[in-house]
């Protein structure tokens, strides 16, 4: 494994996974798509270009806020 690559299945930030799920699940909706937290995260009623759109809505928000705190320092 080369320099700088975290192991797979291990979360680099421990606290940052109920985070990241309440910002999904804040952004799905958002994009009023049917899904709710504590559903097990199953959201296989939903389209390929729903799902991808949180994913995508969640980088560009993730990006703004390290460009943000960057700014700050």
């Amino acid at each position: 494994m080369a320099a700088g690559q975290q192991t797979p299945g291990k979360k680099l930030v421990q606290k940052a996974h109920p985070a990241l799920d309440n910002m999904k699940y804040e952004i799905a909706s958002e994009f009023n798509l049917p899904v709710y937290q504590g559903s097990e995260d199953y959201w296989g009623n939903l389209t390929s270009r729903d799902c991808g759109r949180v994913g995508g809505e969640m980088v560009k928000r993730m990006i703004a806020m390290a460009e943000n705190q960057m700014a700050g320092q």
